[in-house]
């Protein structure tokens, strides 16, 4: 189908204000919704925390009577069924909405076709695919969630430019200066979860928590520590919310760790060590979407190798720390260049002195169509 010039302004009017969610929607999809009528916009709204209104009841309820006759652009699919809130499909046919754009269909399987074939019913004229890539990538944790039944993984990896991540002895504060910490701490607050393994915690005693941005939901904290040699005074249980995974059977150090406040899961593999697979669909179905993992070497080149890193938050700083520092990833030596680890940068910004680059292995760049 063909879109004209206004539908793609409305369209991008309606991903901005989806984007205002980015930190609020977990564990539902960021949505926007603009109304407009004989050109004008009559009503808008995002959804903005689950359980609460959807962003078409939001824009119906700013639109009023002027909803009647008007196009409804929306970032995603509208719902077709009873969750926490009614579906948005009744709410559109009972304002009398002549015509429904949906960025994209929703991935969620409740749904997929079925809102928009409800108003195509009730006599509304509907369409999908507009700026649909942008409206992926604004949800791709949810549409990851839904397809693949795992979270998508963000490895944030702070490094010299001589890609070491530590020195020996495993001194890493700071490599990066303030501005790029106080970037990571912003996709810490976009983020459902964010994890960590058990070396780091013992390095540092991070808190993984969003402290250097405004941020009014703090995210689920996980620990990967398969032998579970986690302290129960460690400062990453101030607060709660966190989960600590290992492979290790029922012992007085899980009773330790749960009388703390940790939620400890066994997630054994058979080679005695977490199983990261299977702890990525407990993730989702948690209902997390976006994983953020800030963690040493070890754990992830074992996400990597697993194939689970689906983007890299590489930060660079401007300095080189030696061939004894510790590297990012253990990677096997290959023997021919078309072997590599393959890349797709989808951005590179600088903060302060440092450089922010964002790469997805290819397989996960083409993986969900984003």
């Amino acid at each position: 189908m063909e879109f004209s010039t206004d539908d793609h302004r409305h369209m991008a009017h309606a991903l901005r204000l989806a984007a205002r969610g980015l930190n609020t929607t977990t564990p539902n999809p960021r949505v926007g919704c603009v109304l407009v009528s004989h050109g004008s916009v009559v009503g808008e709204g995002w959804h903005e925390r689950a359980g609460e209104a959807h962003a078409e009841v939001h824009a119906l309820r700013v639109a009023g009577t002027a909803a009647r006759g008007a196009t409804a652009y929306v970032t995603l699919e509208p719902c077709d069924h009873h969750g926490r809130t009614p579906p948005c499909t009744e709410a559109l046919i009972a304002a009398g909405v002549k015509r429904v754009v949906a960025a994209m269909t929703d991935p969620n399987p409740q749904v997929s076709g079925r809102g928009l074939a409800r108003l195509h019913a009730a006599g509304i004229e509907t369409a999908s695919g507009l700026l649909h890539a942008e409206a992926t990538e604004l949800n791709v944790g949810f549409v990851s969630r839904m397809t693949r039944q795992r979270p998508w993984l963000r490895a944030k990896i702070a490094a010299s430019l001589d890609g070491r991540t530590a020195l020996a002895n495993g001194a890493s504060q700071w490599i990066t200066g303030p501005a790029a910490r106080r970037d990571g701490h912003r996709w810490r607050a976009r983020s459902c979860a964010v994890m960590t393994g058990i070396g780091t915690l013992r390095d540092d005693n991070p808190q993984l928590n969003v402290r250097d941005v405004p941020c009014e939901r703090q995210p689920l904290r996980v620990v990967v520590d398969s032998r579970l040699r986690m302290r129960p005074d460690a400062r990453i249980l101030d607060g709660g919310g966190v989960i600590v995974a290992t492979a290790e059977a029922e012992t007085a150090s899980v009773r330790a760790l749960e009388s703390a406040g940790a939620e400890v899961w066994q997630v054994a593999g058979l080679d005695g060590k977490v199983d990261l697979v299977a702890l990525g669909r407990r993730l989702a179905e948690r209902g997390v979407n976006e994983l953020l993992v800030e963690a040493g070497i070890n754990l992830h080149s074992a996400l990597s190798a697993a194939g689970l890193v689906d983007e890299f938050l590489l930060y660079l700083a401007p300095h080189f720390l030696g061939d004894d520092g510790r590297g990012m990833l253990h990677l096997p030596g290959i023997g021919r260049l078309d072997q590599r680890l393959d890349l797709v940068l989808h951005e590179v910004r600088r903060f302060g002195p440092d450089l922010r680059i964002r790469a997805r292995p290819r397989a996960s760049a083409v993986g969900i169509g984003v």
